[in-house]
């Protein structure tokens, strides 16, 4: 006799397997897609929504999950966690008229297309129908859903699980005035380190190399992935087998393919990292955005941005590209690559003013959720807090409003994930320094084996059976602080720039 919990599993992987086909028609529309297809790839990724959607509300589910529970009433056990998953999914699903969900799906698939030619052509009013049809859609999810104390908190909590937008603020009110500060003391050093050596002619082929072999050494599998060319990056997978990293490469800005790439096979390695237990089930992959981010930074900036990695990195770098990079030592590669300066594109932001882009960008959402302002006034709204912020104006809406791709695909909630990551990624490395060592010994040496194994045992096997926070006490020993985060950044930077 087949088990509630043998036919949760069928039915979970069948919804998956619909979700994974929808995720890789989106690979393929950012990749490789003919710019013609765009309209009927909306109505086929929208229509495996719709079904996805159908069956993971079906009526009778609900009575397979409450037998499930039954049969594993333990939720810090593989099953019981795949059942607290499942329900948790079913109750949010059921409230959402599945129009919507197919709806949803086919605004972010046209606007996303939409969004690739207004920002190559800085046409602001051509991607602004695509941008208020997204708000308003987010804005019906919300009031579907329902909330208490703010229309954020059901679309943040898509990607944070527990997270309101009230720990959001609280979040950044703990930190601004002290990035505001540090960035101002830089500021009047800004002199002090140049990035001229990463602005030299670097060629595509030589990125491509280098980038493929940087991510391969820190512990990005190619026999399970693979890597390629977008306008803005991304991780997707499409099993624990098969996850995927994009990059872009700029010829005139080495960091942008170095250092995203680095960003997303952090992302990649936590997804790679989930049990085979759970293959195509709701629980592999990661726990919340938020701890996503810990991963995607903590590679991208603890370790990639480390000297210690460019010790063992660097005679590499140079080898690729003699020519740009003969005549620069290694100490005046690392400082160009950790200069601080206040800029518009968030993607090339250096770690100090980083969070403050995040900011700007939550506050924009909640003041587009709430109605305060319509997308005609927004890219004013945008240039105004970029001033007050970080004290630069955008020169057009292509560097401004439009220079992310998350809008365009409705996923407005999202930016704070961003910021919860870089929190989280110095406690958790300063967690697993303090369990195997010191590990800038272990970087020069190009050895990252140590880490990653913590990082798999600690973190990436469990997928998402554990909640964000529930996972973080239990890896961390306490709840999320910014006092680490901002003693890093005050430690790293004062040393650069002498402060």
């Amino acid at each position: 006799m087949t088990t509630a919990l043998e036919t949760l599993k069928t039915s979970s992987r069948e919804v998956h397997n619909l979700a994974m086909a929808a995720q890789l028609l989106g690979w393929d529309q950012e990749t490789y897609m003919p710019d013609g297809g765009a309209h009927a790839r909306a109505e086929q990724i929208a229509t495996l929504a719709k079904i996805a959607h159908e069956k993971s509300t079906d009526p009778s589910l609900d009575a397979v999950l409450k037998a499930a529970a039954l049969e594993a009433p333990d939720v810090s056990t593989d099953d019981g966690a795949l059942v607290r998953v499942s329900r948790r999914a079913y109750d949010r699903a059921v409230k959402v008229p599945a129009e919507l969900t197919a709806e949803m799906q086919k605004a972010a698939s046209l606007g996303q297309h939409a969004w690739i030619k207004a920002r190559a052509n800085d046409d602001y009013e051509s991607f602004k129908p695509f941008l208020a049809r997204n708000v308003e859609l987010r804005r019906q999810l919300a009031e579907t859903l329902g909330y208490e104390d703010s229309i954020y908190d059901p679309l943040l909590d898509e990607f944070e699980t527990g997270m309101k937008a009230a720990d959001v603020n609280a979040m950044f009110n703990s930190i601004k005035g002290d990035l505001i500060d540090l960035v101002a003391a830089i500021s009047e050093k800004s002199d002090a380190i140049s990035d001229e050596v990463l602005r030299r002619d670097y060629d595509k082929a030589g990125q491509q190399k280098f980038s493929q072999w940087a991510s391969a050494a820190i512990g990005y599998d190619y026999n399970r992935g693979r890597i390629d060319e977008v306008a803005h990056p991304f991780c997707t997978n499409f099993s624990i087998n098969d996850v995927r990293i994009t990059t872009r490469y700029m010829k005139n800005w080495l960091s942008s393919s170095l250092f995203g790439t680095m960003h997303e096979a952090g992302h990649a390695m936590y997804e790679q990292g989930s049990s085979q237990a759970l293959e195509g089930l709701p629980t592999a992959g990661g726990t919340s955005l938020g701890v996503h981010e810990s991963q995607s930074r903590l590679w991208e900036n603890l370790v990639g941005r480390n000297r210690a990695f460019w010790d063992f990195a660097y005679g590499e770098l140079q080898s690729t590209f003699p020519t740009a990079l003969g005549d620069v030592s290694v100490d005046e590669y690392y400082r160009a690559i950790n200069k601080v300066t206040p800029s518009l594109i968030r993607v090339e932001a250096d770690e100090v003013t980083y969070n403050l882009h995040i900011l700007i960008r939550f506050e924009m959402e909640q003041l587009l959720l709430n109605g305060d302002i319509t997308v005609d006034e927004a890219p004013k709204v945008w240039n105004d807090k970029y001033e007050k912020y970080l004290g630069v104006t955008p020169p057009n809406d292509a560097d401004g409003i439009m220079q992310d791709v998350h809008w365009s695909a409705g996923y407005l909630g999202y930016f704070p994930t961003y910021s919860i990551g870089n929190l989280l990624s110095v406690q958790i490395l300063e967690k697993a320094v303090a369990d195997i060592g010191d590990v800038d010994p272990m970087f020069a040496a190009g050895n990252f084996e140590p880490l990653l194994s913590w990082l798999q045992s600690k973190i990436y096997v469990h997928g998402s059976k554990f909640m964000p926070k529930d996972l973080m006490t239990q890896v961390l020993g306490g709840p999320m602080d910014a006092r680490p985060y901002m003693n890093y950044l005050t430690k790293k930077f004062g040393a650069l720039y002498g402060l």
